[in-house]
């Protein structure tokens, strides 16, 4: 199973110890365009402040994290489970699981990056901004620069089995299964069960419930149709249906009666 996340607008601070080695980051494949985006992002933030912020869409009071961006080649890196915070995250709380589940995290997530592409949970990375929907001057927009690499990697990092598709839009626009990879693909939607109608703030704290929950459960679903039933298991309340054809994602809804 290969769980797919976004990232977090927030994170953590740069750790104190050895900075970004790019070449010791999961998926090798993605270290040319790592570095294409690394190498416009420092130019970029080390210059013009004014400039990198429009460019990034950072209000004011973010100015800082241009200088930030500047010293990403130097500043210290830590895992990347433990850089990426917010919501998903905080109800993930890996740093709560025990070994097992934190092996099983390790082995099975993949956060989505506007810089990075995409890493494992034990990448050292250090903090820094910039969203997938960014266009640098350069390189263009960001998810249009990682679909070719992408396409190249994933379907290998996805190997046989289930694929748990959480992504925000921005970021699943980088790579979208397709073929084979797409047929044993889920995506999730977190409905308020009364009204049916999607929310917002409580979808994040769901995923991260969900990922966890697998995660600690042991759970191993193959398929999207085994994800159901071990979602139910788990005492989630879980709609779902068959594509009407083959090779298409399945979509999950998922209930909640909480909404905030």
């Amino acid at each position: 199973m290969l769980v797919l996340l976004p990232p977090s607008e927030g994170k953590a601070p740069s750790g104190s110890g050895a900075p970004l080695k790019l070449e010791s980051l999961s998926l090798p494949g993605l270290g040319e365009a790592r570095a294409a985006v690394l190498d416009e992002l420092v130019e970029l933030c080390a210059g013009d402040e004014d400039r990198a912020r429009a460019v990034l869409g950072l209000s004011e009071g973010l100015r800082g994290e241009i200088a930030k961006n500047a010293e990403l080649r130097t500043a210290g890196a830590r895992p990347a489970g433990e850089v990426y915070t917010g919501v998903l995250y905080d109800a993930l709380d890996l740093a709560s699981l025990d070994s097992a589940a934190r092996q099983r995290a390790a082995d099975r997530l993949l956060v989505f990056s506007g810089l990075w592409g995409a890493v494992r949970m034990t990448d050292e990375i250090p903090s820094y901004r910039c969203s997938m929907g960014v266009k640098l001057p350069g390189l263009g927009a960001l998810a249009a620069h990682w679909r070719a690499p992408m396409a190249a990697v994933l379907p290998e990092a996805a190997g046989d089995g289930l694929v748990l598709d959480l992504r925000s839009s921005a970021y699943a626009a980088a790579w979208k299964p397709k073929g084979e990879v797409a047929g044993r693909t889920a995506t999730v939607r977190v409905l308020h069960a009364p009204t049916r109608k999607v929310v917002s703030h409580f979808n994040k704290a769901t995923k991260g419930r969900i990922v966890r929950s697998l995660l600690t459960s042991g759970a191993a679903p193959g398929n999207p149709a085994e994800l159901v039933a071990a979602l139910r298991d788990l005492g989630y309340e879980v709609e779902a249906e068959a594509p009407a054809k083959a090779g298409r994602p399945w979509s999950l809804d998922v209930l909640v009666n909480e909404v905030h």
